[in-house]
């Protein structure tokens, strides 16, 4: 199964944490790009770093967690690949149609199941795979509403999937490989993050927009914006690495587009965006799929998990048939090598006789 993992109170309080986090940041960035105009998303992203690496280095400082070094290579790798999946991402928003930019998020999880199954040998049962192919479905239906294709746009989006793919990968992997926390892994990856995105941020952004970063006019209400939304990105980003680090990549995947179920559900109650009959069913599929995995990979996981207690009981009777006390003509010898004592003459007692 490709994505052994046990829903404990920690997996499940990971899983919320990204969910809450997540719908609250999105429409708290939909309030500052739609209403106040500030379409600096790339360069957004870069100021969320640098305030997560801020706060984490606060956590070290007051020992909250444990700094843990460790390849620096393989950290400086993996910083600047996440910072490159994230313009990468925005860039495909920006010359593409929202309908071909979504088809393009719903391709990371085929891409991740067959980059998982080629490399590292792992396999994903048919009722996984099913209830993922729902779950595509489903937010197909609610989110892709045209498709526009351009030979640029679609180079961008292939490798935005790929990048993100192979980041997520090895967001799981070297946690496991080198035996960090979540809380580890992102202190010592966000500088490179961060500096990825703040060189590029405002280049990509004004060739997006046409319209300069450090020119727009930041009114009380924009940076108050900001600030929240800088706040809100901390929590982001440790839950992405905890998820991940907890589950999988295909999992985190799954809880995106819950996330992206959530958003079009808030927006509608609470900003009052057009609902329709689609979106709804969508929705509903996309629901179905989600549970269908949920309950899939919670079954396997049992299943796995009895398998390897069976596979060592067999080790635990071998250890078990051993004698504990071998008598030979009135001499006691323990399995732990020692020997009980002789019987000591009592002249007195044997006198009394």
């Amino acid at each position: 199964m490709g994505d052994n993992h046990k829903f404990l109170p920690g997996t499940i309080g990971a899983l919320s944490l990204s969910v809450v986090s997540s719908v609250s940041i999105v429409i708290c960035n939909k309030a500052l790009i739609t209403t106040l105009g500030f379409n600096f998303a790339t360069t957004l992203t870069s100021w969320h770093l640098l305030v997560t690496f801020s706060t984490l280095h606060v956590a070290l400082w007051m020992n909250m967690f444990e700094h843990k070094p460790f390849d620096a290579r393989a950290v400086m790798g993996f910083g600047i690949l996440n910072g490159m999946s994230i313009g990468l991402l925005n860039l495909s928003l920006g010359f593409n149609s929202v309908g071909f930019f979504q088809m393009t998020k719903l391709a990371i999880i085929p891409c991740t199941v067959l980059l998982e199954t080629l490399f590292f040998r792992k396999k994903f049962s048919r009722n996984v795979q099913l209830s993922l192919a729902i779950l595509l479905v489903g937010v197909g239906i609610a989110t892709v509403t045209d498709l526009q294709l351009n030979l640029l746009g679609s180079v961008l989006s292939l490798l935005a999937v790929v990048t993100t793919c192979i980041a997520q990968i090895m967001t799981n992997n070297i946690q496991k490989k080198f035996k960090v926390s979540s809380t580890q892994l992102l202190y010592q990856s966000c500088p490179y993050q961060a500096l990825t995105l703040f060189i590029s941020g405002p280049f990509l952004d004004g060739l997006l927009t046409n319209q300069n970063v450090f020119a727009f006019k930041y009114t009380p209400q924009v940076l108050f914006f900001i600030v929240l939304s800088c706040m809100i990105s901390v929590t982001v980003n440790f839950s992405t690495f905890l998820v991940i680090g907890k589950t999988s990549p295909i999992t985190y995947q799954v809880l995106g587009h819950l996330k992206t179920c959530l958003v079009l559900a808030f927006g509608y109650v609470l900003l009052h965006d057009p609902f329709s009959w689609r979106t709804i069913l969508g929705i509903l599929i996309a629901v179905v799929g989600m549970i269908l995995y949920s309950y899939y990979c919670t079954i396997e996981s049992q299943q796995q998990k009895a398998n390897e207690v069976s596979a060592q009981l067999p080790r635990v009777k071998e250890s078990d048939s051993d004698p504990l006390i071998i008598v030979d003509k009135g001499s006691g010898i323990l399995s732990d090598g020692v020997v009980p004592k002789s019987p000591v003459w009592n002249s007195k007692r044997d006198l009394d006789a």
